[in-house]
């Protein structure tokens, strides 16, 4: 396992619409049970309601759902890669507030 910090790109995808969704997209170097972190202050927020996951089985064709777990401190998410690959594009949908 890997704390990996920032990594890939971060996007707000439903601007001002009272929750934030935001989407963290990893490089394809992410394993499985590494962590990923989102400042959540960066983009208003202090809170998580729900977080989605998915992994590129093959680049942009075979996408699955993973169950990653997270916590919660100071504002920094942390996201716990919940996948069985390695070396895999990671995307995560992350309702914040």
């Amino acid at each position: 396992m890997t704390d990996l910090g920032e990594v890939g790109t971060i996007t707000e995808i439903t601007p001002n619409s009272g929750v934030k969704i935001l989407q963290l997209v990893t490089d394809a170097t992410v394993d499985d049970g590494d962590t990923v972190q989102i400042d959540l202050s960066d983009w208003g927020c202090t809170n998580i309601h729900g977080i989605q996951g998915f992994q590129e089985g093959t680049a942009g064709q075979v996408i699955t759902t993973e169950a990653p777990t997270t916590a919660v401190s100071s504002s920094i998410l942390t996201i716990t890669v919940g996948g069985s690959d390695d070396n895999k594009v990671r995307t995560f949908i992350v309702f914040a507030y």
